[in-house]
């Protein structure tokens, strides 16, 4: 590829995945692959005064206030997408924790496909493998509410509103034909389904470029003729 492979991984809270992000990078790195850890709260200069906005919607849930919400969430994104993505290596794998499909777990009044088209309309950058990590909700947030920091959640405070987080999301992996991880055993075996997902995109992109190159001297070879 003569660009970084760009992967964002989603999901609901306490699907283990930062702890499948650190393993998928290790394993990676293993292999000798040059990769990128990126975080898009992190990354985001304006992540701040949107929180504040989250605040205000959870206080007083209106759907023009959660668009406000997606629309700023979508402008960080195409800033990021401009002065962060376009800057890193173009050998490199991109890993990225959250993106636009966490909006498909964590918004309850805008549709996920007008959230979708706001991301598109400012160019965010589509990544070339949507990984979604579920496990059936009763896990995730037992998982969750054992950490240290505990759920650590500004949107959501109980089981119920989990389970709807979750339904949503598997929803729209299935509507959207995202990879699905179901990240309820060993963290080997997610792992090995990421970085496997990952090594397919990688060779389908040479494929690409390969057939690209062959093409490309036929044109040659036919012009001289």
């Amino acid at each position: 590829m003569n660009r970084p492979l760009f992967v964002s991984l989603d999901g609901p809270k306490g699907t283990g995945k930062t702890t499948l992000l650190e393993a998928v990078t290790k394993a990676l790195r293993a292999d000798n692959k040059k990769v990128i850890r990126l975080s898009e709260q992190k990354s985001d200069p304006y992540r701040g005064e949107t929180m504040t906005l989250v605040n205000k919607l959870v206080r007083n849930p209106t759907r023009d206030l959660e668009l406000e919400v997606c629309e700023r969430l979508a402008d960080s994104r195409s800033w990021i997408s401009q002065h962060v993505l376009a800057e890193q290596p173009p050998d490199s794998i991109i890993l990225i924790d959250r993106w636009y499909p966490s909006d498909a777990a964590f918004r309850r009044i805008v549709p996920f496909a007008e959230i979708l088209q706001l991301n598109i309309d400012r160019k965010v950058q589509v990544p070339d493998l949507h990984v979604g990590v579920v496990t059936h909700p009763e896990i995730s947030w037992a998982r969750a509410t054992a950490r240290r920091r505990g759920l650590s959640s500004t949107v959501m405070h109980k089981l119920e509103e989990h389970v709807a987080c979750t339904q949503a999301f598997e929803q729209a992996i299935a509507d959207h034909g995202w990879v699905l991880c179901r990240n309820e055993g060993t963290i080997e075996e997610a792992t090995m389904q990421v970085v496997s997902e990952i090594y397919r995109v990688l060779r389908c992109s040479v494929g690409k470029v390969r057939d690209a190159g062959l093409d490309s001297v036929e044109i040659a070879e036919d012009i001289g003729r």
